[in-house]
């Protein structure tokens, strides 16, 4: 949920507890919102509690290594690192010995936070995007919904776009329209100067490898029935890439080595992965296109922060490595600001 819809959920659980004199068991990955709801916490791993407490002396004095890790691997407002530190990380240390090293000093604030130049090369030019959508009002009558209102951005090649808004604002309308997966009422959006909304199915088909999209649930976004191997190799078949299956083969592996999965997931279904690796095989899949731009819609939304933290720093990697250029869809300010260059 967004910020504002998790608060009013917030207040009527909380008001609900005082009228009926109610005990609650509050489970969730956030620990901003135990800070905010709860009285007690207990943090538990590989079915172990770890740490229990209330909630001030544990978020403010946690004694046990894991906690800490989970302290340190959310990305916060008042830093911006290179990297985001992992529980692995920490784990494999003398916890608060590595968690020192990873204090951030102003030098290395100013080396992540590349920002725009002005010089950068524009890769997708949006102007005017509208969307309305229509309903009936009575008996031959219609009523118009405006989704998204003369929108007009530029994306920068390389580049990363965070687009931030409350549930219904419109946002993830402007991901869908820049796909074709919904027609856009009006506006332009020009990629390498050619207005990719304007073009007839034939001609978009050329472009419709360059722009790829990462939607928020994982587990709905992959078929059920294809092996990982058949969900990448699949759209390197649709678009003739590589010479035969063997050759797309060895592309997919070096994917799966590349978003940290082992081979052995070629042959094995969604269902037998966790959430952060489902995203991850999304990830691959949409690499196997090799796009240009790619459109995150809320990709980490639905992970723990520790599994939120791989993404991040894979999204990262991946678009250092082949100067990818994202739209970067979320209502969480601390992750958009950690991954973006520019915020709409």
């Amino acid at each position: 949920l967004d910020v504002t819809i998790q608060k009013q959920i917030l207040d009527l659980l909380e008001s609900l507890r005082k009228k009926h004199q109610m005990s609650m068991l509050f489970i969730t990955h956030d620990l901003a919102l135990v800070g905010e709801i709860a009285d007690q916490v207990i943090v538990m791993r590989h079915g172990q509690i770890r740490e229990q407490g209330r909630v001030k002396d544990v978020l403010e004095r946690p004694q046990d290594v894991y906690t800490k890790a989970l302290l340190h691997c959310r990305p916060q407002l008042s830093k911006r690192p290179m990297r985001l530190p992992m529980i692995s990380d920490f784990m494999q240390q003398k916890g608060d010995d590595y968690i020192e090293t990873h204090t951030i000093d102003v030098e290395s604030l100013q080396q992540r936070s590349r920002g725009l130049t002005g010089q950068e090369e524009i890769i997708l030019d949006v102007r005017d995007l509208k969307k309305s959508f229509y309903s009936r009002k009575g008996l031959f009558g219609k009523q118009e919904f405006q989704a998204v209102k003369g929108v007009s951005f530029q994306l920068a090649k390389g580049k990363t776009l965070g687009l931030v808004g409350e549930s219904g604002s419109g946002k993830t309308t402007i991901g869908l329209l820049l796909m074709r997966l919904q027609a856009a009422t009006g506006g332009k959006a020009l990629f390498e100067g050619q207005d990719i909304l304007a073009m007839s199915e034939k001609e978009f088909a050329r472009y419709q490898r360059k722009i790829q999209i990462i939607f928020q649930n994982p587990y709905a976004s992959l078929n059920p029935r294809f092996t990982v191997g058949q969900i990448l190799m699949e759209p390197m078949q649709v678009h003739h890439i590589g010479a035969n299956d063997a050759e797309r083969k060895q592309m997919a592996l070096d994917l799966l080595e590349r978003v940290s999965l082992p081979a052995q997931a070629f042959y094995r279904y969604p269902h037998e992965f966790s959430g952060g690796q489902r995203q991850r095989i999304a990830i691959a899949r949409c690499l196997t296109l090799k796009p240009e731009v790619l459109i995150c819609d809320e990709s980490v939304s639905a992970l723990d922060v520790s599994v939120q933290a791989q993404v991040l720093n894979l999204l990262q990697d991946l678009q250092d490595e082949f100067g990818l250029s994202y739209i970067f869809i979320s209502h969480d300010l601390s992750v958009v600001k950690y991954i973006s260059d520019q915020i709409m």
